[in-house]
């Protein structure tokens, strides 16, 4: 690191110990990534009114180069294991590794790019219900049947209906699978 880990207590006392487990926490990071250029930790204690303690609030903040940080800032209160410090300190550093990773994952072009799934509207359904076409946005329409439409809800489907689905070629030309009911009326 360029500049050297700050710690930063509130409201507690800390033994060496602690001061331990960050410095040696932040040492992992850096070994595994290499180019953190500061680390940040603050940790607030479960407040002195409660005789029972409560949880640890352990916030990680990481500058990396070109300006881009990590910040570990929302963590699960309601979970009891946080009232063990350590327990805490390692949450917090486990996210900012994450992170981290994610960061490097964008940075070497490795994230996924989902396309958009097509969309449409329900333009007919056979009189049987046991299938339909859709007419997708460049006016071509696209054969389903009833197996392809999720959750069940073929019945629900109305002409005029928009839909999003998966298209692919059939024996007889371009159909779709998994059709989905989208908008405000869909059962997700």
């Amino acid at each position: 690191m360029e500049t050297p880990l700050e710690i930063d207590f509130h409201g507690l006392d800390v033994s060496p110990a602690i001061r331990e487990v960050l410095e040696e926490r932040a040492r992992e990071l850096e070994s595994r990534f290499g180019r953190i250029t500061s680390c940040r930790v603050v940790i607030s204690g479960p407040g002195r009114k409660h005789r029972s303690g409560g949880p640890y609030d352990v916030r990680v903040h990481l500058c990396l180069p070109d300006g881009r940080e990590v910040a570990v800032h929302r963590l699960d209160h309601g979970d009891e294991r946080h009232s063990d410090i350590r327990f805490a300190i390692n949450d917090a550093f486990k996210r900012a590794r994450r992170q981290i990773q994610d960061q490097a994952r964008r940075i070497q072009g490795e994230i996924k790019h989902h396309e958009a799934q097509p969309a449409g509207t329900i333009a007919r359904i056979d009189p049987s219900g046991e299938f339909g076409f859709i007419t997708t946005a460049d006016g071509r329409e696209v054969y389903f049947h009833r197996n392809s439409v999720l959750s069940g809800s073929l019945d629900r489907l109305k002409p005029g209906a928009r839909v999003t689905f998966a298209e692919e070629n059939g024996d007889k030309g371009p159909q779709a699978s998994t059709v989905r009911l989208s908008g405000k009326h869909s059962l997700r």
